[in-house]
């Protein structure tokens, strides 16, 4: 845009030059003529004087009107009414004839006559020049264009250097690699977001290690307490419920020893976070184990809820645990998000309150988990499956790992309304880890109403309802 502002006013501005210096050398070749033509009207004279003004534009003066009898001298162009109008005005007059121009200037030669000394300008001799100096100013405007681009891009590639490193980081940053770290530079806000990148990388990395060791040294507290239980159920006998108790005690032992050894596992920063026992949602990802039989877990579970709930005087179902229903879910976690939503329906419903777990494996590649109370339900489920906030007093934190055991498995969790026992509804949708071919459905019209009433009818209608 300046290169244009600047070089299309110059052209102009040379063929203007160009222009006024024809018409100067017009006008220095009639001030030859008219100085003679003041003294004498002689021809010979007059011609003496056009060829003392030299070079190829001797040809091109002509004098008009000179004498009584209107002789002219040259070749002229003009016409007549041209030559009358210079003339009359007494002053020079510019005429556009072919070719060119004509010059034309009127000279009092005594005896009211009027002579009229005549300068043909050429039209190539008007842009004389002309063409060069715009290929010139063209090449000019060019050069600096490409110059500028380079100077522009060279100093835009150290703010885009900057601003790309700055990005990358933020990026790896964000899948987990805590070991990101920039080298400020470039503009000053770019290099000052560089360092406060850094600066959050290197909290976070001592706010994870804090957070473990914290959780490392609470867990390991819990050994205390959980050893004088241990010591305690040893005296209870060989009954059945001492059983139980002492299967529990065991249970929670090596949870508590798991939790303290993977807290105690220094932090990778080279990897990403799911590598490191995390996923990039907040859900915890599985630690040695592949997957899960959904229906297995079931059983071993509701053994040990179906004694809290005969306690309690509670009936509790379980259905669909006889088939495998195998899910891409670790069985710890798989177990911890049964115990949490068994343990709701235990801590947050009047007791008697009857509960049912039940298990489906959809043709469509999906296992449904499903655990439904005839409780007061959850007035709000968008809230209960907030981390800490659950609107009942609670610490909020069980729907939190179902929702994330159900993230783990590809799949999702609702919460509505039993149809059978009129409480909470939990349903955790996880994907098949073997989904079986889908079937050609049967040409017959009747072959779809054939195949749904093989189904027991109650489960088929618990499905419909309770699955998403």
């Amino acid at each position: 845009m300046v290169a244009l502002a600047f070089l299309i006013p110059l052209g102009l501005v040379v063929q203007q030059l160009a222009r006024e210096r024809a018409f100067a050398d017009a006008e220095r070749q009639t001030a030859v003529v008219v100085a003679v033509l003041t003294v004498t009207t002689d021809p010979l004279a007059i011609e003496r004087a056009i060829a003392s003004t030299g070079g190829p534009a001797v040809s091109r003066v002509s004098v008009h009107n000179l004498g009584e009898e209107g002789l002219e001298i040259g070749t002229g162009h003009a016409a007549a009414k041209d030559l009358a109008r210079a003339a009359d005005q007494a002053a020079p007059v510019t005429a556009t004839v072919g070719g060119g121009l004509s010059y034309l200037e009127p000279v009092d030669v005594g005896s009211g006559r009027t002579a009229v000394v005549e300068v043909f300008i050429p039209e190539d001799e008007l842009s004389d020049g002309v063409s060069g100096a715009w290929w010139a100013l063209t090449a000019v405007a060019v050069g600096l264009v490409i110059a500028s681009v380079w100077v522009g891009d060279r100093l835009a590639a150290k703010v885009t250097a900057s601003a790309r490193q700055l990005a990358g980081a933020a990026g790896a940053l964000s899948e987990g690699y805590l070991d990101v770290r920039l080298d400020p530079s470039g503009p000053r806000e770019l290099a000052e977001a560089s360092f406060a990148l850094n600066v959050m990388a290197d909290r976070i990395m001592a706010l994870l290690t804090n957070e473990r060791e914290l959780v490392a040294d609470l867990s390991h507290r819990l050994r205390t307490p959980l050893t004088a239980l241990r010591l305690d159920a040893e005296t209870l006998g060989d009954s059945q419920d001492a059983d139980r108790i002492r299967d529990a005690i065991a249970a929670l032992e090596v949870e508590i020893d798991k939790l303290i050894r993977a807290m105690r596992e220094p932090i990778d920063a080279h990897s990403p976070t799911p590598d490191r026992g995390e996923r990039s949602d907040g859900a915890a990802a599985s630690t040695g184990e592949q997957g899960c039989d959904v229906a297995e877990v079931v059983r071993d579970r509701m053994m040990f809820w179906s004694a809290v709930a005969g306690d309690q005087e509670r009936e509790c179902t379980a259905i669909g645990t006889d088939a495998p229903a195998p899910v891409h879910v670790a069985k710890s976690e798989l177990a911890a998000a049964l115990d949490a939503l068994i343990g709701n329906v235990i801590r947050y419903t009047p007791q008697g309150v009857p509960f049912e777990v039940a298990v489906t494996r959809r043709d469509d590649g999906y296992v449904v988990l499903r655990v439904e109370d005839g409780g007061p339900g959850i007035p709000d489920p968008e809230l209960a499956l907030q981390r800490g906030e659950s609107g009942q007093g609670s610490t909020g934190l069980g729907l939190d790992i179902v929702r994330r055991v159900a993230v783990e498995g590809n799949g999702t969790v609702n919460i509505g309304t039993s149809a059978t026992l009129g409480g909470a509804s939990v349903v955790i949708v996880m994907a098949d880890a073997d989904p079986a071919p889908k079937e050609q459905p049967p040409q017959s019209r009747f072959g779809l109403v054939g195949r749904l009433s093989r189904e027991p009818n109650e489960r088929r209608s618990r499905r419909g309802k309770a699955a998403p």
